[in-house]
């Protein structure tokens, strides 16, 4: 079977600094085109992570924090499941200035590769989404979200195929689990960008 060439599926997938997918993101937020791509490429990321995660968080006025909430995408599918209490954060400044009015209770610019600001079992749930991919954040960000969230908390998000043993993602999730850091409830690859026909990795785990 061939391997898959996810490496050159999209062009961000080619940029390796953080100023160089700042930049670019500048550029895909003109115009609102970041949105219409995530439409006309069927980006199917926010809505599978959001239909995992609901399976196993029934109290719906959790905390959430949305990390990486680029455009709000997330945001809105966790809002048709019937959760409201989001804070989101992101690295891109012009993707933030893109988010509706009123989904978030705050966002704020962070990046996630650098140590968060927030104190110790702070949230009740993680989600993170389109942001474990090419040239943006590394696996060792969920070792700061498992010290911002709660004790049996969930945490869910997405690795981009391309990456997942690239970056050590496969090797970071089970050493979180060896070490009782994390409970996986759920892995699986499922559909991510349809039409590039780029799929992820979707994961839900409980802290413990």
């Amino acid at each position: 079977m061939t391997k898959k060439d996810v490496d050159n599926k999209l062009p961000i997938y080619k940029l390796n600094s953080k100023e160089k997918v700042i930049e670019y993101y500048k550029n895909w937020t003109s115009n609102f085109k970041y949105n219409q791509d995530m439409i006309d490429w069927d980006y199917t990321g926010p809505q599978n992570a959001a239909k995992m995660f609901s399976k196993y968080a029934s109290n719906k006025s959790i905390s959430i924090l949305d990390a990486g909430c680029g455009t709000g995408l997330v945001a809105k599918e966790l809002l048709k499941q019937g959760y409201s209490n989001f804070i989101g954060v992101d690295f891109s400044k012009n993707m933030l200035e893109l988010v509706p009015k009123d989904l978030y209770q705050k966002l704020e610019l962070i990046d996630l590769n650098n140590p968060l600001k927030y104190i110790d079992n702070y949230f009740d749930a993680i989600i993170c989404v389109g942001t474990f991919t090419y040239g943006h954040v590394k696996s060792h960000a969920l070792d700061e979200f498992i010290r911002i969230l709660k004790k049996n908390g969930l945490i869910c998000f997405s690795v981009n195929e391309g990456i997942y043993k690239k970056y050590k993602f496969d090797k970071k999730i089970q050493e979180l689990e060896s070490k009782n850091k994390l409970k996986i409830l759920e892995l699986k690859k499922l559909t991510y960008i349809v039409n590039k026909d780029v799929e992820a990795w979707f994961c839900v785990a409980r802290k413990l």
